[in-house]
């Protein structure tokens, strides 16, 4: 399944929400700290419910160690200066969907490290900033599991 990465979130409820997303569509979580909340942190509890249990969930301490765990998997960051639509592409299974934080984005030092071509927009209305992170999540990787058949899913 797919690899959701956020770099540097910093709404608890948000990362809550992801969690449980995470849990229902089958994707791996990864953390890129640092992160804006403490991990026990009860809005960040309470959003992911109960399946904090059920998310498969890794945190990094920065961006490098994320990067090579990765290794060859195909990156792709999901950016409001994406070059591309979401929808251009075609998804494989072990894929990793790149996140901002929600008050910055990503910082310029991991954009350089994603190649232009791997820069994805979720398109929008005119002079609107973003999408909620976790809504953008949301329609990122349905898209991509549906592309695979929503394979695994019930």
């Amino acid at each position: 399944m797919f690899h959701v990465a956020l770099f540097n979130p910093v709404m608890p409820a948000n990362t809550g929400n992801i969690i449980r997303l995470c849990a229902n569509n089958g994707c791996q979580l990864h953390l890129i700290e640092p992160l804006g909340f403490d991990f026990e942190e009860k809005k960040l509890r309470r959003a992911g419910l109960d399946y904090h249990d059920l998310s498969k969930l890794v945190r990094y301490p920065d961006f490098s160690t994320f990067k090579e765990a990765m290794g060859k998997r195909a990156i792709y960051a999901i950016t409001t200066k994406g070059t591309a639509r979401y929808t251009e592409i075609s998804f494989q299974a072990d894929d990793v969907l790149l996140f901002g934080s929600e008050t910055g984005g990503l910082d310029p030092e991991v954009m350089e490290q994603i190649a232009p071509r791997h820069r994805l927009r979720i398109p929008m209305q005119p002079n609107n900033r973003s999408l909620n992170l976790s809504n953008a999540v949301a329609i990122v990787t349905y898209h991509a599991w549906d592309q695979q058949g929503f394979a695994g899913g019930a």
